[in-house]
This record gives structure tokens, C-alpha cells and sequence, in this order.
């Protein structure tokens, strides 16, 4: 499903890794942890095709194009990007899925109770706004978003490190419900999110094999 062959990777004349190589099969819950710095976030964005390795090969459901793999993949980042839109569009994208779906993932999102305090609920506009926004509101918007795409391989980089702790054990007990039949690699420095994974691996352990 994900294969890393010897990758390597470089931002802007610094070397972030060399010779990294990773396999994950169909359905497989992987975790990655490491220290702050190490690239973890880097290798998520490899993954996913919004990096190119400077060497080295990846291969993700059997694609190779990056504009492709795009497409099959959910991305969770520690820091999303928002659009100039609404939060509705920042969830769908310019897609259409039904009403009954978006707020399914609202709710596992935890976004709900908040959307509910605006007066233009879902539809608000977050342009003029999206810097006001708190960390964990950005965050959930983005797990939301990964949710209703539905792909089947997610990629998780600290998803909830913005939320206090009731908050996060909802938001990672639903994306456990949400993964079971999906391919997932989970990058973080607290092993204990990585709770029910099939494999935990250390950074490091990746590299120069």
C-alpha cells in the first residue's frame, strides 16, 4: 500500500533524512514517533506527494505520480491550512457530499457545539476570521475535512496537539473508529495516542535501511 525505497530528502541545501525506506500494508495502523526536528511531518508530506524526494522512490496504492497520490490520501497536519472560505467549504473542498455526512463529521470532530455559537452556524465565513481562530478550532476543521473526503489511506501529524485532554480522547477515539478499515500512518511524540496500533516505529529506525 505505502512503500519508501531509500528515500531521501533536502530543504533548501539541509538534509532532513538520507536512505529512509518504510512499508505499510492495506489497512495497516502504523505509528512513527521521534524527537521534534527529526522529520516527521517532512515524511508525512512525502507520502502524500506535496514533497519530492531528492533520491530514492515512493509508491503509494500502487502510484508513483504525486498528483495521484494526492488523491487517495487524507492528510491531518499538526498546523492546517485554512482557505478563505467557509467552514463549510473548508470541509468539503468544493465537493458535495450530503447534509447528513457533514454533520456526522462535525460531531466526531467535535465541532458541533461551536459551529452551534455562530450566527451563520457552518456557513460562516472564516476569511477575515481564520487568524482568530484557536489552534484546536483549525485542527478539528482539518479532521473534519480528511473525514468527509474519506479516503482510504490517512495520514496523521499530531492531529490533536492543539486540543485539552477531553477533547482529544473524543477526537482520537473517533478517528480509531473511523480508521478501522483504512491504512494509517500517525506520526506524534506521545506513544501513548498510538493506543490499538499494529506497529510503533522510532524515526530513527528508518533511516539507512
Amino acid at each position: 500500500m505505502i512503500r519508501l525505497e531509500k528515500v531521501s530528502f533536502s530543504y533548501d541545501k539541509q538534509e532532513i533524512f538520507r536512505d529512509l525506506s518504510l512499508h505499510v500494508e492495506k489497512n495497516e495502523k502504523v505509528g512513527i514517533v521521534g524527537e521534534s526536528g527529526c522529520g516527521k511531518s517532512t515524511l508525512l508530506k512525502l507520502i502524500a506527494g506535496l514533497y519530492l524526494p531528492s533520491e530514492g522512490k515512493i509508491c503509494v496504492d500502487g502510484e508513483t505520480d504525486p498528483a495521484r497520490i494526492s488523491r487517495k490520501v487524507s492528510v491531518v497536519m499538526q498546523a492546517p491550512m485554512l482557505l478563505p472560505m467557509t467552514i463549510m467549504e473548508n470541509i468539503t473542498m468544493g465537493h458535495e457530499y450530503p447534509a447528513e455526512r457533514i454533520d456526522r463529521v462535525c460531531e466526531e470532530a467535535q465541532l458541533s457545539k461551536w459551529i452551534g455559537t455562530l450566527s451563520e452556524g457552518i456557513n460562516t465565513y472564516l476569511g477575515d476570521r481564520s487568524d482568530e481562530l484557536s489552534g484546536g478550532q483549525a485542527q478539528r476543521i482539518a479532521i473534519a475535512r480528511a473525514m468527509c473526503k474519506d479516503a482510504q489511506i490517512i495520514l496523521l501529524d499530531e492531529p490533536t496537539s492543539a486540543l485539552d485532554a477531553e477533547n482529544t480522547a473524543a477526537v482520537l477515539e473517533a478517528l480509531r473508529r473511523y480508521t478501522v478499515d483504512k491504512t494509517v500512518v500517525h506520526v506524534t511524540h506521545r506513544p501513548e495516542h498510538l493506543k490499538g496500533y499494529d506497529r510503533i516505529l522510532k524515526m530513527e529506525d528508518l533511516i539507512g535501511k
